[in-house]
């Protein structure tokens, strides 16, 4: 009985931790755009989150990365989960498409093709 209560403890440790790090990069302080409509994300596939931040510097989760590693780090986790996965950016509302346009970029040629992006919603006109 004793061997299950350790493994029992471990995952509870192991979920407590990873759920602070999934936290983590989606409260990296960032003004996002505005927008009037869409829908919150309800999905359950497994999803990465890509940050652009207002200088143009590119994270994945909070991790700056260059172009090619972003390529590199999706196809692995696209690899990993058989093709299922979601990405969501989230860009500075004061970032240019041209900061943007490489994420989708290195999305496409990691063969991901289910992106979403990360916006405030404005619901002041309903």
């Amino acid at each position: 009985m004793t061997p299950m209560i350790d493994v029992v403890f471990l995952l509870i440790v192991f979920f407590l931790v990873s759920s602070h790090l999934a936290r983590r990069e989606v409260r990296l302080e960032l003004p996002l755009p505005e927008a009037r409509s869409g829908n919150r994300d309800a999905t359950v596939t497994p999803r990465l989150t890509v940050n652009v931040l207002g200088t143009g510097q590119t994270l994945l989760g909070a991790t700056p990365v260059t172009s090619g590693e972003l390529v590199e780090r999706l196809r692995r986790e696209a690899e990993q989960q058989e093709g299922d996965l979601r990405v969501r950016i989230r860009g500075d509302r004061t970032v240019d498409y041209g900061d943007i346009e490489p994420v989708l970029a290195a999305c496409a040629e990691a063969g991901i093709v289910d992106i979403g992006f990360g916006v405030f919603r404005n619901n002041t006109d309903e």
